[in-house]
């Protein structure tokens, strides 16, 4: 591919023309590719996309088994003095009820101790006031935390992980950073990433609040919606457009509300004990100052850039949410009694504690194994997508599926915790990118490397010679292949001669080195499909999103497969090793399509009533409601 960005864009919009793509989609689609390329373009080569362990997983010939273990990385004395006290701030709080205020809303006093308890400096650098956490046991913290309080725990995430905390750290001037991260770390300024509008969703191009520069200011005009903690006397990274390019400024919001700043106010079913307002912009001034520049990225770039951690603490939060629930269905499943018996005794609801506690497992591997690569270095975006699609829609089963159903009608119950939480926990689906847009995301990525190598020297051979519809038949049409499908041609012998090397793998406790060589080994295979794949629809291969969807799924379970076995595998916790394998065994049955044996059926309901009994450690000071309405026995 040609080096400049206008060679590039030019074959990028070409190549989307050919397969019969508008002028504006083409135009939008490659301005979204430059800025994934300019956020890759950050990292030292060993540490972008293409290195990370799920790419190399797939595309190369040794299997990279080091990078799927994990090693637990401790936080310093400082910082779990300060996730220590934040705990007991929530659970005091929430114990007397003064966690929320009387709008349902965290309480300002509850943000003003959380304050003094350090909770906003975690990942904010020390020269600037905070204690500089590492990302791992920040993640494993926000598990703990959401398990005393979701909205709490979320607050964090929004402040340090997508809000301005990030964009200043990564993007941000030394006049920057020095006049802004010391007031977030010490909590005197919150913060959020004002990006969504409503007219652009998942689409980031569709931008269309504007910033016009007028002396030492940018004048902005514009609407967002949908934007996280973010109210009146907060700070915002604002996403916005200045001379016809993404741009972030970052933005303190007044103190009240006037005629150039106003707050939209709708009814939102999901993040109710937060702030979640539409923002109104009519010629506000921010200095101009306050832009954050990357070299030749723009506003894209830097929307990008934090995703990644905030993926990985959803998948976080899904674990104590989790939790919460599980701690939740045992005590109900001992009281409710059907037939003279309770039900916990029933094969159905071992099966349905056994699955959650799977879920759970499956979650808090991945946590501290996307938390390991971003703190050793690792952009990590392959990886922290299955973290966050994964963790929600487990999220999301584990509600309706077992939580709901084995609570039954008082589920539905004022004051019950799925009845007042379902959105919360549904929610997250959507959140950092709705789960099967974010899938044909990851499936883009995954790809791209093997497209720009192979496929894209042919198209642009092709585009050069003006044929449309390549005929192997025609002399001519393969006498001007010749050069450039030769590497693809050697690339393809190399797969039918074997392609790879036998995966090697650490021993693992039980029938979890088992699940770890299945994984291992499809995850090489699977270069064959995606390979099939892009040969079958070519230039038509984005328009087959169903399709994209299901090898995207498919790839990504193997990962989970693989990352839940090597994290339990390696620790001393039978239990762990019981509910990773029957992880492992449901996603391979999705995999292969077998129904599930009668050994399968002994491993779920035996996982379901050593839970019950108290046997799963990860349960250790989940506390619970009460249970509501109780019936004489």
């Amino acid at each position: 591919m040609a080096s400049t960005e206008s060679d590039e864009k030019s074959f990028v919009e070409t190549a989307l023309k050919l397969g019969g793509k508008s002028d504006e989609e083409a135009r939008k689609t490659g301005a979204v590719d430059r800025a994934e390329d300019q956020v890759e373009a950050m990292y030292l080569a060993a540490m972008r996309s293409s290195a990370g362990p799920v790419h190399r997983a797939v595309w190369d010939a040794a299997f990279p088994s080091e990078l799927f273990a994990t090693q637990r990385i401790a936080a310093t004395a400082d910082v779990q003095q300060i996730m220590d006290s934040s705990l007991d701030v929530a659970r005091r709080r929430k114990q007397d009820g003064s966690l929320l205020n009387s709008d349902g809303k965290v309480s300002d006093e509850t943000l003003d101790e959380l304050s003094r308890a350090g909770y906003w400096r975690l990942l904010v650098d020390r020269e600037f006031g905070g204690v500089g956490a590492k990302f791992a046991p920040f993640a494993r913290f926000l598990t703990q935390m959401t398990a005393v309080d979701a909205t709490v725990s979320a607050l964090a995430s929004v402040h340090g992980c997508i809000g301005a905390v990030d964009p200043l750290r990564t993007f941000g001037t030394a006049e920057q950073k020095a006049a802004y991260l010391p007031k977030l770390a010490s909590g005197e300024r919150l913060s959020a990433f004002a990006l969504t509008e409503p007219g652009s969703g998942s689409d980031l191009t569709a931008l269309k609040t504007v910033a016009v520069p007028d002396g030492d200011d940018y004048v902005i005009n514009g609407e967002k919606l949908f934007i996280t903690n973010a109210t009146c006397g907060r700070t915002v990274g604002l996403v916005c457009r200045i001379d016809e390019r993404p741009a972030v400024l970052i933005a303190d919001l007044p103190d009240q509300e006037d005629e150039h700043f106003q707050i939209v106010r709708y009814g939102l079913y999901a993040l109710k004990h937060c702030y979640n307002h539409g923002l109104r912009f009519k010629d506000f001034r921010v200095p101009k100052a306050n832009l954050l520049v990357h070299g030749r990225g723009d506003g894209l770039t830097i929307a990008y850039h934090g995703l990644n951690h905030g993926r990985v603490a959803l998948c976080a939060g899904a674990a104590g949410s989790m939790r919460v629930m599980l701690a939740s269905m045992l005590p109900w499943a001992k009281y409710r009694r059907t037939y003279g018996a309770a039900i916990d005794t029933r094969e159905l609801i071992q099966r349905r504690i056994g699955r959650l506690a799977a879920l759970i497992v499956g979650c808090d591997a991945l946590t501290e194994w996307c938390g390991n690569l971003l703190d050793v270095g690792f952009r990590g975006e392959l990886e922290c997508i299955i973290a966050k699609i994964f963790g929600s829609e487990a999220q999301k089963e584990a509600a309706i599926e077992l939580f709901m159903k084995t609570h039954g009608g008082r589920a539905f119950l004022h004051g019950h915790l799925f009845g007042d939480n379902v959105h919360e926990y549904l929610a997250p689906c959507i959140y950092e990118g709705e789960g099967e847009i974010l899938g044909m995301g990851f499936f883009k990525s995954l790809v791209k490397e093997h497209g720009k190598n192979f496929y894209e020297p042919i198209g642009k051979a092709l585009h050069d010679a003006g044929i449309r519809q390549p005929n192997l038949l025609n002399p001519a049409h393969v006498w001007t292949l010749r050069k450039a499908a030769a590497p693809y041609a050697k690339w393809r012998a190399g797969q039918l001669i074997g392609g790879s090397e036998r995966p090697s793998l650490p021993a693992l406790k039980g029938k979890l080195s088992g699940h770890a060589r299945y994984a291992a080994m499809e995850l090489q295979r699977s270069r064959r499909s995606l390979d099939a794949l892009m040969q079958k629809h070519q230039l038509k291969l984005a328009d087959r999103q169903c399709a994209i969807a299901a090898e995207s799924k498919r790839v990504q379970s193997l990962v989970v497969m693989l990352v839940s076995a090597m994290w339990s595998g390696q620790q001393s916790d039978e239990v762990l090793h019981s509910a990773a394998d029957v992880l492992c065994s449901d996603l391979r049955r999705e995999i292969t399509g077998e129904r599930p044996t009668g050994a399968y059926f002994r491993s779920v309901t035996s996982l379901g009533k050593v839970v019950s009994e108290g046997g799963f450690s990860a349960l250790a000071g989940i506390e619970v409601d009460e249970i509501l309405m109780p019936y004489e026995q």
